[in-house]
């Protein structure tokens, strides 16, 4: 089919492979299986939860240090409280403990339940990472300050990346040279380099430059400068300074001139002044970390929540929470396959409705799949092709019509014009001009009529016995003057007696239009043929001629309506262009068919055939 790019097939099915019910049903089916996965996994962690709490607590203390490391580290890499609720969580559903996290001024901070109770008297300890209690802390840092607060000190990306370029490079050196080595990263995201082991040989700190790898970076420099001043202005009264180094180590560059200077009444290079510098040290590093650190907390920790074993599955609010991020995911996944699927389904449809609504006349729409939608896709292009035939072909009959019916009003204007002004008389042979030009006026309105009912499905027909020979002899002597008048002979030929259940009136419309169609298209001296015959059950009615014939062109448009091989031959044969579809209609309404066969300058053949069903038993 033009334009459509798939050929109708009828009512063929379409194959189950391109299927829009399978489509559909894969949806279905991965989405169930989403759920299914979705509800299984969140069994098993529902199951694992309550075997844990099954299970006897960890000791306490232990608890306890780990719910205190944890919170002095988000302290110590946060400047704020603001989103530890999730931490506080998360802690109290591994330890079964209750946790509480207030101000200093008790006001609260995050907590794992809703607490109604009043806080306990004393907290069970303070979360300040630059005052670290040694008792709980994993890793207590130099002066009480926790080593993951790094503040300043914190790289940039790119120093990092140009950082973890040289300590790669460094370390393959060293695994060159047979040192055994690894590679960490500290808190401020510098990478380091731990030699494990003593090796005898030092040679490898030139040849692989470690030391320079140590070098601080624009940051640290700056950070470095920064607490260099802070701690040198601490020392100002004693007269001296001191250098710091990465790992806060500490040189003396300036000094007491003499030995009897006093530094806060001892002597210098006692250690009292040595603490005095370190006292100075971590002084200065908490000032300069305080911006960068979540402010000092309370922490209140209770004991273990009595675990009686639940009758039914009774979630937390975190399992609460897990239960609605399952939910929204299979949501998410349920809305992304439908959004998917239906603008797969509605592309095409709205392609289609577009094409419905376009003023513009004969649209095509590409066939993209060969599913239901595809079909439907090729039904509407081969709608509008049958749409684009039959405007044409309205137009032609409209303008066909007019044509007809225009020369015979022409005609009785003009002789009734003529009579007005006196240049013809009312006598016989006006009459019989005028009667006639009526009757050809009559003879295109009862034609259009009989189509007309025939397209509405009005054409009544009352069937009854008809005799075929009886009939095409009745059709013989309608026509037998006219036949004489053309000097063509008009013959009947029957093959033994056949009857049928018809309406014989309209039956005789039928095969009289074929038969005058015959006479005007067969010259003098010609011969048209009415014969029947029986042929496999069926009544075969043949009305032949060897006439002008029809050229094999022409053949398939011989039933179209006003149609001639010859426009010009339509006045002087006095044909109207639509014996031959009444013809079609009249037999199609009898549940037969009409066909046409011709040899040009030869002979030619019209043939109906009359089914079974219509043959009397």
């Amino acid at each position: 089919m033009p334009g459509s790019g798939l050929e109708m097939t009828g009512t063929a099915r379409v194959p189950w492979r391109t299927s829009l019910r399978l489509r559909l049903l894969v949806t279905s089916i991965l989405i169930a299986l989403c759920s299914i996965a979705a509800v299984a996994a969140l069994a098993a962690t529902a199951t694992t939860e309550a075997i844990r709490q099954q299970q006897p607590p960890a000791p306490v203390l232990a608890d306890d240090a780990t719910i205190y490391n944890t919170l002095i580290g988000y302290a110590a890499t946060h400047r704020r409280w603001a989103g530890v609720q999730t931490d506080v969580s998360e802690l109290a559903r591994r330890s079964g403990r209750q946790i509480i996290l207030t101000t200093t001024d008790r006001r609260k901070i995050a907590a794992s339940e809703p607490r109604a109770d009043p806080l306990p008297a004393r907290a069970s300890a303070v979360i300040n990472p630059l005052q670290e209690d040694e008792a709980l802390a994993s890793n207590p840092g130099a002066g009480g300050i926790d080593p993951r607060a790094v503040g300043p000190f914190l790289l940039t990306r790119q120093e990092r990346a140009q950082l973890f370029g040289t300590a790669l490079k460094d370390l393959g050196c060293l695994r060159g040279e047979g040192v055994d080595a690894t590679l960490s990263v500290g808190p401020s995201g510098r990478p380091v380099i731990e030699v494990i082991g003593n090796d005898p040989k030092q040679e490898w700190f030139l040849s692989c430059d470690v030391l320079e790898f140590d070098q601080p970076t624009a940051t640290e420099r700056r950070a470095l400068t920064r607490l260099t001043a802070m701690v040198n202005g601490c020392l100002a009264p004693s007269r001296q300074s001191v250098a710091l180094q990465l790992d806060f180590s500490w040189m003396v560059v300036e000094a007491p001139t003499k030995p009897s200077d006093q530094v806060n009444g001892t002597e210098y290079g006692s250690t009292p002044a040595e603490q005095l510098i370190n006292s100075c040290l971590d002084a200065s590093r908490r000032e300069l970390l305080t911006p960068y650190v979540a402010p000092p907390a309370l922490l209140f920790i209770t004991g273990p929540v009595a675990a009686a074993t639940p009758a039914h599955l009774d979630l937390s609010s975190a399992g609460r929470a897990r239960v609605a991020e399952v939910a929204a995911l299979v949501l998410v996944l349920t809305v992304t396959a439908t959004i998917i699927v239906s603008g797969r389904l509605i592309k095409p449809l709205s392609r289609l409705t577009a094409a419905v609504q376009d003023p513009a006349p004969h649209v095509r729409v590409p066939v993209t799949s060969g599913d239901e939608i595809g079909r439907l896709t090729a039904a509407f292009n081969d709608f509008s092709e049958r749409r684009e035939r039959m405007e044409a072909q309205r137009t032609a009959m409209v303008s066909d019509i007019a044509h007809e019916l225009r020369t015979p009003l022409a005609n009785i204007r003009g002789w009734l014009e003529a009579a007005e002004d006196g240049l013809a008389y009312a006598d016989q042979a006006f009459m019989t001009s005028l009667l006639e030009e009526a009757v050809l006026l009559q003879h295109v309105i009862d034609d259009l009529q009989d189509l007309a009912a025939a397209d509405a499905g009005q054409l009544r027909l009352h069937p009854e016995h008809v005799n075929i020979r009886d009939l095409l002899d009745q059709v013989a002597i309608a026509h037998l003057s006219r036949a004489e008048a053309a000097g063509i002979t008009l013959d009947v030929r029957t093959d033994g007696e056949l009857e049928i259940s018809a309406d014989p009136v309209r039956l005789r419309q039928a095969v009289g239009n074929l038969v005058s169609n015959a006479l005007r298209h067969t010259a003098a001296g010609g011969r048209v043929t009415l014969g029947c015959r029986p042929d496999a059950g069926q009544v075969v009615i043949e009305i032949a001629d060897n006439g002008s014939g029809i050229a094999s062109d022409d053949l398939p448009k011989v039933f179209d309506r006003f149609w001639r091989a010859d426009k010009s031959r339509s006045r002087r044969t006095g044909g109207s262009g639509l014996g031959l579809p009444i013809t079609r209609q009249l037999i199609e309404a009898h549940g037969g068919t009409v066909t046409a066969a011709s040899v040009p300058g030869r002979r030619t053949v019209f043939t109906i055939r009359l089914p079974p069903a219509q043959v009397p038993g």
